[in-house]
């Protein structure tokens, strides 16, 4: 089905933004970051066949409702999961002959803190050497069960790529080997790259002057 679908929250400090004075990139610019509607068929080139293939396998296995939207956007096909079916849609995509995807080349985070009950993601891109093709999964789940399942028994490329995701967002992906901090020390507190972690930081000294640290560099009055 087609058509908006909500906002995401505000982006703070966007060049680009019209109907400001400020041209300084900080601030006093806002954007809204609205959620991506979901895309009407036919979704172009081979998508409809993936989707269609998808699902089909999905409903005689008996998870039919794995799939909650398919956006396209940017040429770029974004099949957006339930996070209980997620190993499940993996392992169609990997080991379907039609589908083939045998490559998973990541997971990033995302965090919308106004995305209620929604407000961490993952996005897994998706690659199939097989057949030349390339498709995105993402999943979402609320900040007070911030619980995913782990791909690696699916594509063990993800290892270090879900570690690094839960050190800096705090998604815990159930069933990971060893889901410990990979560029964090294993005891610090919070996960920094979430939009409500402080910049924090400290003054620093150079050639005479102090530099003071990001969250007080700028301010408006």
């Amino acid at each position: 089905m087609s058509g908006t679908f909500g906002v995401n929250g505000m982006r703070h400090g966007m060049f680009g933004v019209a109907g400001s004075g400020d041209t300084s990139g900080y601030g006093r610019l806002l954007q809204p970051l609205p959620k991506r509607p979901s895309s009407s068929r036919p979704y172009s080139g081979y998508f409809d066949e993936v989707v269609d293939l998808l699902t089909a396998t999905l409903a005689k296995s008996g998870v039919a409702d794995a799939i909650e939207r398919v956006v396209v956007f940017r040429k770029e096909l974004t099949l957006e999961v339930r996070r209980e079916h997620l190993l499940a849609v993996a392992q169609v995509l990997r080991d379907e002959p039609g589908l083939r995807f045998e490559l998973c080349l990541g997971v990033s985070g995302v965090h919308y803190p106004d995305d209620g009950g929604r407000e961490l993601h993952a996005l897994y891109p998706l690659t199939s050497i097989t057949h030349n093709r390339r498709i995105q999964l993402e999943v979402s789940c609320p900040d007070a069960d911030p619980h995913v399942p782990s791909l690696f028994s699916v594509y063990p490329t993800t290892d270090w790529h879900e570690r690094e995701t839960y050190d800096f967002f705090g998604i815990v992906f159930d069933g990971h080997p060893s889901l410990t901090r990979i560029e964090m020390p294993d005891d610090w507190q919070g996960h920094p790259q979430r939009k409500d972690y402080p910049l924090g930081g400290i003054p620093v000294e150079y050639r005479g002057a102090s530099i003071p640290p990001p969250d007080e560099r700028r301010a408006y009055r």
